[in-house]
């Protein structure tokens, strides 16, 4: 890497620069919001995901409060340690400057790891533990240093402690290594000791599922009863061919690990990707989970054409060159380096028939929320202090409670309640009831819940997403029912 530190670092800085231009723009989208909040109540699990990001979230409020670029300095940092370690494997494997340069170019030509490494969610940190892992066992095979199979069982660990696709990545490898030397490394202890870290770093959210009665499998179960959240082996193949020219590079690197004298040590790795590309086709997953798997392939490719250009080195900025400029037009698509209002000029989009211009779903669901959140606090402020006392916050799903949750706290809002995802873990009203501001809570609901409750205002927003387009608020006194005493029952339906 000394040799190549001026190069990686400028890569690096190109990828910071984007980030800096875009992290600060729209607002939190609503997955932030609640991996936010899960930061407020430290666990070692929770209804959707383990317990990782809430931590991470713990450390960004203590270093950056609320601020939108301080927060997502966190994914974009996995993101350039992703970007080092892509160009550090390609030295690993065998490759010179050009190599590393054209592995680092098709992470930043990799137009999707600007959205993954833009938003506080646990993508951005899987993608970097699978890619420090496949690190790893690239240095074993070359080193055969027992070290590096701990610390590959560290990483597995602390993986499944951020997300749970990280199974299919543990099991493809050990699947792939029963080829490395005829399977001669499942007679070394290190190993299993390598397994039994693992283990241990991920037993407290194994704990806490069965405490809770495994609720990560009611939430897959749900998951695949959703239409939208159902993809076709087609769709999710399809999804993958979006960028053909960094899919062309991943490819010469499955060939080079298969057909290479020097790559050919490393088949083990192109043969559990290829098994996570089959599970998860298989098992319908979304299409992203597979962008994990990348970094290696550009790793592996870059080196392969790097031999194959040998006598032609010009070929290799061709190669670089055919990476980048076609998708420099969409990089405003990935990530928002432009104000709203410029990119809807930009992308020359025009309002619908009730005003809403029509953004994709990431970019919508990053807007509505302050306003939300504000008309909330207008409400809560126009109550007296021995009202406020006794009133709470009833939110209906999980995107308007972390708004309240996370954008209340300049207002010192109370924290929400909500019975959506993994809100519903934190209880019910801590109040008597008798007083309630809702958000998105629909007028029939709150006929069954109150006597007396009246609307102050639909909240709309031109670039909302639609479901948070036309949601009420209304204040609600003398209730008519307890949510305590329905908190219990409505634990079936934190999914729906």
């Amino acid at each position: 890497m000394k040799k190549h530190w001026l190069l990686i670092s400028i890569l690096c800085l190109i990828k910071l620069i984007i980030h800096f231009a875009g992290n600060g723009h729209y607002g939190f989208h609503r997955d932030e919001l609640l991996h936010l909040s899960a930061g407020d109540h430290l666990d070692w699990g929770y209804m959707e995901f383990p317990p990782f990001i809430a931590f991470v979230s713990r450390t960004a409020h203590i270093l950056f409060d609320t601020n939108l670029w301080g927060i997502r300095l966190f994914p974009t940092l996995a993101g350039l340690a992703i970007l080092i370690l892509c160009c550090r494997m390609a030295e690993e494997m065998g490759g010179k400057k050009r190599s590393v340069l054209l592995a680092g170019i098709c992470i930043l030509a990799f137009l999707p790891f600007f959205r993954n490494h833009l938003l506080f969610q646990p993508v951005a940190f899987d993608q970097l533990f699978w890619t420090l892992g496949f690190y790893y066992l690239i240095r074993y095979i070359n080193t055969q240093s027992h070290k590096y199979l701990l610390l590959l069982g560290v990483v597995a660990g602390l993986g499944m402690m951020n997300k749970y696709t990280m199974v299919i990545w543990i099991a493809c490898i050990l699947a792939g290594l029963l080829f490395y030397q005829r399977s001669r490394l499942f007679k070394e202890k290190w190993l299993y000791i390598a397994g039994g870290i693992a283990f241990l770093i991920f037993l407290p959210n194994l704990i806490w599922q069965h405490q809770h009665d495994y609720p990560i499998l009611k939430h897959i179960g749900k998951l695949g009863e959703l239409e939208e959240a159902k993809l076709t082996p087609f769709a999710f193949g399809r999804e993958q061919l979006k960028l053909p020219f960094t899919l062309a590079v991943s490819l010469i690197g499955i060939y080079g690990m298969f057909a290479d004298a020097q790559l050919k040590q490393y088949r083990s790795i192109a043969i559990a990707v290829l098994l996570v590309f089959i599970a998860m086709w298989t098992l319908h997953s979304k299409a992203y989970y597979f962008f994990a798997a990348y970094p290696v392939l550009f790793a592996a490719g870059a080196v392969k054409l790097e031999k194959m250009f040998v006598r032609k080195p010009v070929w290799n900025y061709v190669t670089v060159a055919l990476l980048i400029l076609p998708v420099l037009p969409f990089i405003p698509d990935a990530i928002p380096v432009l104000p709203i209002e410029t990119y809807v000029h930009y992308k020359h989009k025009e309002p619908e028939a009730d005003g809403r211009i029509k953004l994709t779903s990431d970019y919508a669901d990053m807007f509505g929320w302050e306003e939300q959140v504000k008309l909330v606090d207008s409400v809560y402020q126009a109550l007296s202090p021995e009202e406020r006392s006794r009133c709470f916050i009833w939110a209906e799903n999980y995107g308007e409670a972390g708004a309240v949750q996370v954008l209340g706290r300049k207002y010192d809002l109370p924290y929400p309640v909500c019975s959506h995802g993994s809100f519903w873990l934190w209880g019910p009203p801590k109040t008597d009831e008798s007083i309630c501001i809702s958000i998105g809570i629909e007028k029939d609901v709150m006929e069954r819940t109150y006597k007396d409750f009246q609307l102050i205002r639909m909240v709309t927003h031109p670039y909302a997403i639609e479901e948070e387009n036309n949601i009420p608020v209304y204040i609600a006194r003398q209730p008519i029912r307890s949510l305590k005493a329905k908190w219990k029952e409505w634990g079936k339906y934190v999914f729906d």
